[in-house]
């Protein structure tokens, strides 16, 4: 359990982030606005999908003898995804609804603070693994 879940929220962020994401906009018939539509429906339900594997991975280690480097990290998992999804996400909406009106040309720093905010996720996923495989050796 403590290594399936951070790898499936890491395969998750892997699929979707920066593989779905990108290609959707290069996919024929895809328009801006089409495109927008979908991202903002598969980025809700993957932020709902998220914090369902946090939930877990909380539960998996509170009181359970991990250590507290792993526990570490998966505080800091919590705190990475609700800065995304409290913070970032309403901007993002937010740029979204402007590109749909026509008042904007799409670009947007909020962009890039999910993408940074998914980067330190996969980074703190992977610490998580390794820490959990490095604990199965002990």
């Amino acid at each position: 359990m403590r290594l399936i879940l951070p790898a499936l929220w890491l395969g998750l962020i892997i699929g979707i982030s920066l593989i779905e994401a990108p290609l959707k906009f290069q996919a024929p018939g895809i328009t801006i606005p089409l495109g927008l539509g979908i991202g903002r429906l598969v980025f809700g339900v993957m932020n709902t999908v998220e914090f369902s594997i946090f939930a877990a991975m909380l539960f998996a280690t509170i009181g359970r003898g991990v250590s507290t480097a792993i526990q570490g990290m998966v505080a800091a998992l919590g705190v990475v995804q609700l800065v995304k999804v409290i913070v970032v996400r309403p901007q993002l909406n937010h740029q979204t609804d402007l590109v749909l009106s026509g008042a904007s040309d799409g670009g947007s720093l909020w962009h890039y603070a999910y993408i940074a905010c998914d980067g330190v996720l996969i980074l703190l996923l992977i610490g998580v693994l390794w820490a959990g495989v490095r604990s199965l050796r002990a």
